[in-house]
């Protein structure tokens, strides 16, 4: 995970600006409510996780998600990324795949 205004990776996240996410069957996409790129406060199970718009993503593909940072509170964070992408085809049901690093925000944009 690359922070692009920074450059840093697996380390920083800068609100305003670009998160770059390279993996596999990262593609966000189906219809359940729940799909989509999240970031979570990291420690805090009460904190609510805040979704990234769709329409920031800049990069939809499955081997790799560029899409704006939310404004988010200065603090750690982890990324949520939850799809019916599989394989190049449509999954009855969502699968989540949490970062397991933590990210750190200086705060809002």
């Amino acid at each position: 995970m690359v922070d692009v205004k920074t450059g840093t990776v697996n380390d920083k996240l800068t609100p305003g600006r670009d998160v770059k996410i390279a993996g596999a069957k990262l593609k966000i996409a189906g219809d359940d409510p729940s799909v989509g790129l999240y970031f979570v406060p990291a420690g805090d199970p009460s904190g609510a996780p805040v979704k990234v718009d769709p329409t920031d993503f800049v990069v939809n593909n499955p081997s790799d998600l560029i899409a704006v940072i939310p404004a988010l509170a200065a603090g750690a964070w982890r990324v949520r990324i939850i799809t019916q992408y599989g394989s190049g085809k449509a999954l009855k049901n969502p699968h989540t795949f949490i970062f397991d690093k933590d990210l750190t925000a200086g705060g809002s944009a």
